[in-house]
């Protein structure tokens, strides 16, 4: 069994009662509370684990009542980079050359494909249609024209 943890010494429970009321996070409330709970020697409260009490321990030794508020996930690392993306961007506005590209018009796969080509990264078409909706891009695109097409032709038609 581990050895139990001593909390901060320049706090008290009727302290730590306060601040929790001052408090407009609730999730703040209720650590602070619990370790108020701790301060005056009760055991855990009912249902609550013991390592999670352990941690608001710990964060409140090194860090004092702030450290009790739900922190922001920092999130996964960006896909494509910002020069990554404005090329992606010149990509789709440029179009396809069908002599090089091998397509009329550019499809998630065929730009998962370029992107993996050019960069070595290697995105879902989920992700990647993700991607170009941010970068101001919607799924509707023109009907690609054919080179030999003539308007004239159209017109008379």
């Amino acid at each position: 069994m581990s050895a139990a943890i001593g909390l901060r010494l320049d706090f008290g429970a009727a302290e730590l009662r306060t601040l929790a009321g001052r408090t407009k996070n609730a999730s703040q409330a209720r650590r602070l509370l619990a370790l108020a709970a701790v301060y005056d020697g009760k055991p855990r409260a009912g249902g609550m684990d013991r390592q999670t009490l352990r941690d608001w321990a710990h964060r409140f030794n090194q860090l004092g009542p702030e450290s009790l508020i739900d922190r922001k996930a920092p999130g996964g690392k960006r896909e494509l980079s910002a020069a990554q993306q404005e090329e992606l961007k010149r990509l789709v506005e440029a179009g396809p050359d069908l002599g090089r590209d091998g397509v009329a018009r550019w499809r998630c796969v065929d730009l998962k494909r370029e992107l993996s080509r050019r960069f070595g990264v290697d995105l879902s078409e989920v992700r990647l249609g993700r991607q170009l909706k941010q970068l101001g891009f919607s799924r509707i695109s023109a009907r690609p024209l054919h080179q030999a097409q003539d308007p004239e032709k159209i017109t008379a038609f």
